[in-house]
């Protein structure tokens, strides 16, 4: 037992002195509280958990810099926006934010990064979808074939916009164009800001298309090519850490996952598949395709 609990020290960097960088991991889909999980759509990353890390490495001494592990699809536009908003005050406050995209980092997988001091891709890493998106189903012919009715009753005439028991309006659909449109804009200034780029190119380049992380370095949205462990060294050179910095996650696995081989926290909640508008079908459609969510890893195995 002793044993296993210095196994987890040390994952989770509590063994080793010196000026240190914050793994702070968003995986599968973002939602805005906490992080959880749905056997359809799997890992969701949620706002309040890695804003809590954040904050937490803005106040530690010891952390010189924090090392965003990106690798998802996107998700709720508020929850995305929440963590970009703490990056934001964690730059105020003098702390180095470098991410890194995995496999995927698309949409609000994007969103999160756009703030951080310098990010990286991998050649292949599918990243951009800067756009929002909002859908309507209407099911009116399946249920009129299958015999079903709806009454409803509602205290205005848009209550039920969203009722899929038929099409929209026109109404509706002006309203929910505004609404996609205005979180469009959100995302392209806070693009723009966060990557100190023209507002003119940024439109040129939030059209919904995505890009590899090949095509993002050229296009300006990506700084640099690599995997974690030269975004890992990146983060080391952009806070005078010398030598290789030690690795710090917050947050300890409950002793059944670590006995177990697993990681990540003790508690977990269902979340739904669908979390807003920054959504981006396509590249949740990659993810369940067969991206696994990755396991801790000690700095030895970056």
């Amino acid at each position: 037992m002793v044993k296993v609990m210095r196994v987890g020290g040390r994952m989770q960097g509590l063994g080793a002195g010196g000026a240190r960088v914050v793994l702070i991991r968003v995986d599968g889909m973002i939602v805005a509280g906490q992080s959880g999980f749905s056997l359809i759509g799997g890992t969701a990353t949620g706002s309040d958990d890695v804003v809590n890390q954040i904050e937490r490495a803005t106040a530690d001494d010891e952390v010189k810099a924090i090392l965003l592990r990106v690798n998802s699809p996107g998700g709720s536009a508020a929850g995305s926006q929440e963590i970009y908003n703490a990056i934001q005050r964690a730059r105020s406050e003098g702390m180095i934010v470098v991410a890194s995209m995995a496999d995927i980092a698309a949409s609000g997988g994007y969103y999160v990064s756009a703030p951080a001091d310098r990010i990286y891709a991998d050649p292949a890493t599918v990243t951009g979808s800067i756009g929002a998106i909002a859908m309507h189903q209407d099911m009116s012919g399946l249920f009129e074939k299958l015999g079903l009715q709806s009454e409803v009753v509602k205290s205005g005439e848009l209550k039920d916009m969203f009722s899929p028991t038929g099409p929209l309006t026109e109404e509706a659909r002006g309203i929910i164009r505004a609404l996609v449109e205005e979180v469009h804009e959100q995302f392209m200034q806070a693009v723009a800001e966060g990557r100190g780029m023209d507002m003119e190119r940024v439109r040129e380049l939030a059209d919904g298309r995505i890009y590899t992380g090949a095509q993002a370095v050229e296009n300006g949205l990506v700084d640099e090519l690599g995997g974690m462990q030269e975004a890992l060294r990146g983060a080391g050179e952009l806070a005078a850490i010398e030598g290789v910095p030690q690795v710090k996650q917050y947050g300890t696995p409950s002793l059944w996952r670590m006995l177990l081989g697993g990681g990540g926290s003790s508690s977990s909640s269902q979340v739904p598949l669908r979390g807003g508008l920054l959504y981006d079908d396509f590249a949740a459609g990659l993810v369940r395709g067969g991206i696994e969510p990755e396991l801790p890893t000690s700095p030895g195995e970056m």
